[in-house]
């Protein structure tokens, strides 16, 4: 595993409210799930952390293999300004008690009300691409200069 590092405009953009965030898992047959997780967030480590709040989860169940078999989870975020970034890492740890577990359990309390806290789950980092429709257009363009539809051509 080489971990990249999530450099700090980043991960104000994960760690942002305003930024909607999504978490893709595999299941032990290689079937995706794909969920909205408002608790990813970056930790002070440089991780991707979130908070799964049902122990019995396709999510939970999905990372549980991710960590026994080595598999990769993928993070995509929109940010406010429609910047967009992939992040792709391996599921590291899973807490489920402990102090760390605990300062969570009580802050989720506090922030959704009367739920529970299945765990705190980390991914380190693997690979980070920014999605931005606007970059991935200039890249497209520059790496494949014919590739244009006719009409596209006509209009230069």
């Amino acid at each position: 595993m080489s971990v990249v590092k999530i450099e700090k405009e980043l991960a104000e953009i994960i760690n942002s409210k305003e930024t909607i965030k999504v978490l893709a898992t595999n299941d032990k047959s290689g079937i995706p799930h794909v969920v909205y997780k408002d608790s990813i967030h970056v930790n002070e480590d440089g991780n991707i952390e979130f908070w799964e709040l049902l122990e019995s989860s396709q999510t939970q169940q999905n990372l549980v293999s991710g960590i026994w078999f080595n598999k990769l989870a993928a993070v995509s975020v929109l940010g406010r300004d429609k910047e967009s970034y992939q992040i792709k890492g391996y599921p590291v740890e899973c807490i489920d008690s402990g102090r760390y577990f605990e300062k969570v359990y009580k802050e989720v309390q506090e922030l959704l009300g009367d739920v529970e806290l299945g765990a705190v789950w980390i991914i380190k980092p693997e690979e980070i691409k920014e999605e931005t429709f606007k970059k991935r257009q200039r890249e497209d363009e520059e790496k494949y200069p014919i590739l244009k539809h006719l009409d596209r051509l006509a209009k230069k």
